[in-house]
């Protein structure tokens, strides 16, 4: 007789999704779906490592509901939830996945932001952005369960970590006690908690918004710095200043950065190409001048733009600027992302006879094999080996390198910052010009 066997089936489904909701309520928050405080502080102790193995900056903000006490007892506590409940949804929307959104308890909310540089005041740059994001973000009106609508703001407090000293504790406290100077501030702002960098991000929000301003009202302008081959100008670098009504001139080192990573370096560089063609086409009309050529840079954002080319041809068009007289100077940078395009709009340019030079050679990350690919003219020794060309005999060595370089591939070569004997009669004939000179 065969044996006889008993088999027990169990379903094991329910425990597992019990297991899951237990796992899931350990971590999460029930309300809003976002991390509670447990899996808030696991994430905050990883970003500290993170950033000290890296080196890398990052922030974190505290945020509290304005008023929220009143809500809960005019319009009961179940409205108070509906409005923490849109509030979680906006600030998953208005912060970037990569970074962690949790609910610390109650109306608190709390943001880690992660990878924002190796420069705290860059890191604090990004945070504010963020931080604004979320202010606009959080203040437009919500619409409750009741039906009715609601207007609510938070009060941010922020503070950067790099991981190197820095204690969850210590980070939650600083977030907390700024948090509460934005309350005392008046409520729906961002405070920092080291008042330097409060000052920094203030006075550099300051500079946009006066960046913005100067570029409506054309406070700036367009000086030439004369380009020499042997003893005599050949053409000139248009180098763009910001005369300040308030501050007078203030530094490119300042506001081109600025401009870059707001973007505003865009329709700066657009004026700045239009300003330098119209000088173009004066110094065209003027046989002593007819030959110069002009030279001006280019950012990376602004020629990564679709319609670039197009930009360049309708200023050339518009202000009759031979194309021939214009080089446009492209940074190593560019080298770096798309070469394919960057070649494709070179040769587009190249084809209605816009010259190219290679600005700041030496610095970047230049690949010989891009080089070659590159319908470059010209190639421009960074100013850092030529300052100290006949004193140091490493600047020399790399000069002539490049300069070797430059010939086997059939391009002219260029020292930024070398300033031979001055050509005073031609400096004078291009000062008396319309435009500035830098001699």
């Amino acid at each position: 007789m065969d044996g006889q066997y008993l088999i027990t089936l169990e379903d094991l489904s329910q425990r597992k999704a019990a297991e899951e909701e237990i796992r899931y309520l350990a971590f999460y928050d029930l309300l809003t779906q976002l991390p509670n405080r447990r899996l808030l502080l696991d994430r905050l102790q990883q970003a500290l490592g993170a950033g000290a193995r890296r080196q890398r900056s990052g922030a974190l903000l505290m945020l509290d509901v304005d008023n929220f006490k009143t809500l809960n007892e005019t319009r009961g506590h179940d409205q108070g939830d509906a409005l923490l409940r849109q509030v979680a949804t906006r600030l998953r929307e208005a912060v970037d996945g990569a970074h962690t959104v949790g609910r610390q308890g109650g109306d608190e909310f709390v943001v880690v932001l992660e990878d924002l540089g190796e420069d705290p005041v860059q890191a604090a740059a990004m945070a504010q952005e963020v931080g604004q994001t979320i202010l606009r973000a959080l203040r437009q009106p919500y619409v409750l369960d009741d039906g009715q609508d609601c207007h609510a703001t938070v009060s941010i407090g922020a503070t950067i970590f790099q991981g190197l000293d820095d204690t969850v504790d210590e980070l939650l406290r600083r977030a907390d006690l700024a948090m509460y100077q934005a309350k005392k501030a008046g409520r729906d702002t961002l405070q920092f908690f080291d008042p330097r960098m409060q000052q920094v991000v203030r006075e550099r929000a300051t500079l946009e918004q006066d960046l913005r301003t100067g570029l409506a009202q054309q406070q700036f302008e367009l000086f030439f710095q004369p380009q020499v081959e042997d003893g005599s100008i050949i053409g000139a670098e248009g180098l763009v200043r910001w005369r300040h009504p308030g501050k007078g001139f203030v530094s490119p080192a300042n506001f081109i950065p600025l401009a870059e990573e707001s973007g505003l370096i865009v329709p700066l560089g657009e004026w700045v190409l239009r300003t330098a063609c119209e000088q173009l086409a004066r110094w065209a009309q003027d046989p002593a001048l007819s030959e110069l050529v002009v030279a001006v840079n280019v950012s990376p954002r602004q020629f990564y733009q679709a319609q670039f080319v197009d930009q360049v041809l309708a200023a050339l068009a518009v202000t009759g600027a031979p194309p021939s007289r214009l080089k446009l100077e492209l940074t190593e940078g560019l080298l770096l992302t798309d070469i394919d395009d960057t070649i494709a709009k070179m040769v587009q340019l190249k084809q209605h006879g816009v010259g190219f030079s290679l600005d700041d050679f030496g610095t970047g990350y230049s690949s010989l094999a891009y080089l070659k690919r590159l319908p470059l003219d010209q190639l421009k020794i960074d100013q850092s080996f030529v300052r100290d060309v006949l004193t140091d005999p490493n600047d020399a060595a790399i000069a002539k390198t490049i300069v070797a370089l430059g010939m086997s591939l059939g391009l002219r070569v260029i020292a930024e910052g070398w300033r031979p004997r001055r050509n005073a009669r031609s400096c004078t004939s291009m000062a008396a010009m319309p435009g500035r000179a830098i001699c």
